[in-house]
């Protein structure tokens, strides 16, 4: 992580120097080469249990603001991972065909999604939030969401990790 202090609450993982869209439970990650990792918060993997399946849109497929970049599938959720950065996929993480529980064990490491060459960067990150203003709305919708992310960690490694 960057220079800032990681936030836990309640078990769940808040890196304050990622952009967040807090109703997905997505992360956006800013990378120095100017394109934008994209992943599931630790929030969003702990209420959807274990990643069973995903679909990731290929490289050089161009996404839409608002429109899936990937749909994930657990034992008891399905849904779209929303791109609120819009751009060309450049690349996806291939590890998560055969291992995506990889974004329950890493879901800000290893278990990132996709990567995109966003096509207007400064309009989309209006719309996510970052920094002490994310840590506060993600405290909020864990305590509203009743969300503990070491209780369902748990869970998801008794059940499937025997």
């Amino acid at each position: 992580m960057a220079d800032e202090k990681e936030i836990t609450h309640r078990g769940c993982i808040i890196p304050p120097e990622l952009y967040y869209d807090i109703d997905n439970q997505v992360w956006f990650r800013v990378n120095d080469d100017g394109t934008v990792t994209v992943g599931a918060t630790d929030i969003g993997q702990a209420r959807a249990g274990k990643m069973i399946n995903i679909r990731i849109k290929k490289p050089g497929r161009f996404v839409q603001k608002g429109k899936p970049v990937a749909s994930l599938e657990s034992g008891k959720w399905t849904g779209p991972i929303p791109a609120d950065v819009e751009g060309e996929v450049v690349e996806r993480n291939e590890d998560l065909f055969d291992n995506p529980e990889l974004i329950n064990e890493d879901p800000y490491g290893r278990g990132w999604i996709a990567r995109i060459k966003p096509s207007n960067l400064e309009r989309d990150l209006k719309d996510l939030v970052t920094g002490e203003e994310a840590v506060r709305l993600q405290k909020e919708y864990i305590e509203r969401e009743d969300v503990n992310c070491r209780e369902e960690r748990a869970q998801i490694s008794k059940k499937f990790y025997k």
